[in-house]
């Protein structure tokens, strides 16, 4: 399905079923993509994650319902897939600002209106990326499971997190102390960053790896493999990880939108670093996103 027909056929979805307790699996099952994909991309391009975008309208036609109709707030709080009148009233609260009572009195709503989605393509053509095909592929890392809605800001502490207890002692030149630190020298761990969507949940794996060379794996490493396929490789030049997530935004507002020839495929993505030239904050630094991708039919 093309790229801006899968957005607006998920909103559409929504849009039919939000007294439905429904959520990212439901909407991506809709446009055939992966959950990953599609919340990566729907919020980039709306600026909201598929389950935000599902809280504000409800929340908005819950305070249209209060306004026009006599029914009881516990009703329509198990209308807008609530459990309790508590945690309705909750919700409602922070997002309006006003309690259902205050809101059934006269105060002012917050309005939230359906999203409209439309593109002006700027460049999409002209990104730095090419169509490659690689053989399988094994890598092996350290791994965390992410929400979509918080992924930007809790990777990078994560890779902070690893460098101080895996990477700094070797990067400094000492021997590896550990099988850790070892399995990070013989595999280069630090070159990929891998996301994988198989948790559900609105959540994802992420992988700080390496190409898996072979022999043991410690204790809470983890190994995955790649099947055969082509991938789009988006070439990024830059400091990081602003520079990746520039590119990545481009990818979902631009390329994806404006290119007749390829579709996302798969449940994975790779960021790939350059671990021989330069440093993450240098203004020339190397870097890239692969995307496996298929020929549009």
């Amino acid at each position: 399905m093309e790229w801006l027909t899968s957005i607006r056929t998920a909103i559409d979805y929504m849009e039919k079923n939000l007294e439905e307790d429904i959520g990212v699996q439901d909407v991506a099952a809709q446009v055939f993509l992966s959950p990953f994909f599609l919340q990566r991309g729907f919020s980039l391009m709306t600026g909201y994650g598929i389950g935000e975008y599902l809280r504000n309208r409800r929340m908005y036609q819950a305070a249209l319902d209060l306004q026009k109709t006599d029914d009881k707030v516990i009703d329509i709080a198990l209308r807008y897939c609530y459990d309790t009148p508590e945690s309705f009233t909750k919700a409602f609260s922070r997002f309006h600002g006003a309690s259902p009572v205050q809101v059934r009195n006269g105060a002012k709503i917050k309005a939230f209106l359906p999203l409209k989605i439309n593109i002006s393509i700027h460049g999409g053509s002209q990104m730095d990326y090419k169509i490659t095909p690689m053989f399988p592929f094994k890598v092996i890392g350290f791994q965390k499971i992410f929400d979509n809605e918080t992924a930007y800001a809790e990777i990078p502490k994560f890779w902070d997190e690893i460098c101080r207890k895996y990477a700094d002692s070797v990067y400094a030149g000492n021997p590896p102390a550990n099988p850790y630190e070892q399995a990070l020298v013989d595999n280069c761990i630090g070159e990929y960053g891998v996301c994988i969507d198989d948790v559900g949940g609105g959540k994802f794996r992420y992988l700080i790896a390496g190409k898996y060379t072979g022999g043991k794996v410690p204790n809470g490493m983890v190994l995955y493999e790649f099947p055969r396929g082509e991938w789009a490789v988006f070439n990024c030049v830059g400091p990081n990880p602003e520079t990746l997530q520039s590119v990545n935004t481009q990818i979902f507002r631009e390329w994806l939108p404006g290119n007749p020839g390829y579709e996302l495929c798969g449940n994975a993505n790779v960021e790939w670093y350059d671990c021989v030239n330069g440093e993450m904050t240098d203004s020339d630094y190397h870097s890239a996103i692969w995307v496996p991708v298929k020929k549009r039919s």
